[in-house]
């Protein structure tokens, strides 16, 4: 059977030649392999440059060895790091060594894995590593690095305090009240919960900007054959992506390109013209095209401005996704005779441009970061994903709910401490199995003091009960107030 702090290794670098290579190793006690390796065992945390040895004493590769002893490590075990030659033959060479001392091949984000069980990075800050690495933006970037820094992960904790203060308070309201405490009345209970309110809807605001620098937006260009989809497609990027000709159904299949405006990423897709046809290619390209439709945040329904939005254009809107944001495009205002504008009316935007001229084409970006709800200057994003965005949205109702119940103590601690459970799932003070599964391919279960009473005894024990569990750090504080 495997040992949580087995050794484990991979190629740390990209699949392909290059320059360098890296072979990293984590896990308990490498001393032994180490000295195999290399010969000896290097100064820690110092790169020094030496042979990389096979079985016989003969040099596989000639490079630097950078040794990190636990706990002080990006695992918290020991880390050797070997950095050789970057070609597939000696990386893979190097790698079988390794395996051959001891180590096994590391599972897809077994390093973080271990990292965060091993306390050295908490779930979000975990996250943030693949995040950082799949940055599409400068923005996403750094936003990704404020996270891994722990920025979101200690505006979380500052939540958590104050939740943990509160219920406290209301706990030692239920629990003695013919005590000389300091009783929480409901004029004092209202503004906690209210501050609590804000700052969680503050931290939202913020995480909905970071998710946006994440995964961007799926935009779909849709409309009638001939209306310029490929040409508002070739503006938007740059650069000619989209086969444009006068002739209806010259784009197939679906084009995509991913641009940047003010730094949020838009995934744009160019989509074959809908309408009636008997042509089979066409129609599967038509089919595809409701496909896209179907997954969009926001439609570009474009039509030719000099027939409008014409009954066809109808049928083609009350068939569109209610999930998604629509916005009417007039085209060809060039040919038109027309100027660029924009028309915002019953929750509906118009635009006029000319995809071919450029003309209006600035302010539908604009107006795809307005519907985006990006507000452009914002310096403290969090880099937050969908599961970040829900725990946060859920403590927020059941923070509504408790104010609901400022009457009732009992409820209203309820609601806290459904609330605070869901901000502990952010970074991990719990979270389910499925959870750190699904983000570290099979990982294990880790518990800090109150999420191993709540698997323990069940997380469903009523609020009095789990108060008496809450986590460590919080017993002095109710100690001072008893």
């Amino acid at each position: 059977m495997t040992q949580p702090d087995d050794p484990i290794a991979a190629i740390a670098t990209a699949p392909g030649r290059g320059g360098i290579g890296v072979v990293r190793v984590s896990g308990g006690r490498l001393a032994p392999m180490v000295r195999a390796l290399l010969g000896k065992i290097p100064a820690p945390r110092r790169a020094v440059r030496t042979k990389f040895l096979d079985a016989r004493g003969v040099s596989i590769d000639d490079g630097l060895a950078l040794y990190f002893p636990g706990p002080k490590s990006y695992t918290g075990e020991d880390v050797l790091e070997l950095q050789g030659h970057g070609g597939p033959v000696v990386m893979q060479m190097l790698l079988k060594r390794c395996l051959e001392l001891g180590a096994r091949p590391a599972e897809p984000g077994e390093f973080t894995r271990r990292a965060f069980l091993n306390d050295k990075l908490d779930l979000a800050q975990a996250e943030s590593v693949a995040d950082l690495i799949e940055a599409a933006t400068e923005g996403a970037a750094r936003c990704a690095l404020r996270s891994l820094r722990g920025e979101f992960s200690a505006a979380v904790e500052e939540l958590v305090r104050q939740m943990i203060e509160l219920r406290m308070l209301v706990e030692a309201t239920l629990d003695f009240p013919e005590e000389e405490l300091d009783p929480l009345d409901r004029a004092g209970a209202k503004t906690r919960h209210g501050l609590l309110q804000r700052a969680i809807e503050s931290a939202l605001a913020k995480s909905r900007q970071g998710s946006l620098l994440r995964t961007g937006l799926h935009v779909v260009l849709a409309g009638q054959p001939n209306v310029g989809k490929s040409s508002l497609l070739n503006r938007l990027a740059g650069e000619e992506l989209a086969i444009v000709t006068p002739v209806p159904g010259t784009t197939r299949d679906s084009v995509r390109q991913t641009i940047q405006i003010d730094g949020v990423p838009l995934n744009i897709v160019d989509t074959a013209g809908l309408r009636e046809t008997q042509d089979e290619v066409e129609r599967m390209g038509i089919e595809r095209t409701w496909s896209e439709i179907e997954k969009a945040d926001i439609v570009l329904l474009l039509v030719d401005a000099r027939a409008g939005v014409t009954g066809a254009d109808l049928e083609l809107v009350a068939r569109l996704p209610q999930s998604a944001k629509r916005v009417f495009v007039h085209n060809k205002i060039d040919l038109a005779g027309m100027q660029p504008g924009t028309e915002r009316k019953d929750a509906a935007t118009t635009l006029w441009l000319s995809a071919k001229t450029g003309a209006g084409v600035e302010p539908l970006r604009t107006e795809l970061l307005a519907i985006a709800g990006w507000q452009p200057g914002a310096e403290d994003l969090f880099m937050a994903r969908e599961r970040h965005l829900v725990a946060l949205r859920q403590s927020a109702m059941h923070l509504a709910r408790a104010g609901e119940q400022l009457g009732r103590f009992e409820l209203f601690a309820e609601e806290l401490r459904l609330a605070q459970r869901e901000l502990d799932s952010i970074t991990g003070e719990f979270a389910a199995d499925d959870l750190l599964g699904e983000i570290f391919s099979r990982s294990r279960k880790t518990f800090t003091f109150e999420g191993l009473h709540r698997y323990l005894c069940g997380a469903d024990l009523n609020a009095r009960h789990q108060t008496a569990c809450l986590e460590i750090k919080s017993l002095d504080s109710i100690n001072s107030r008893f």
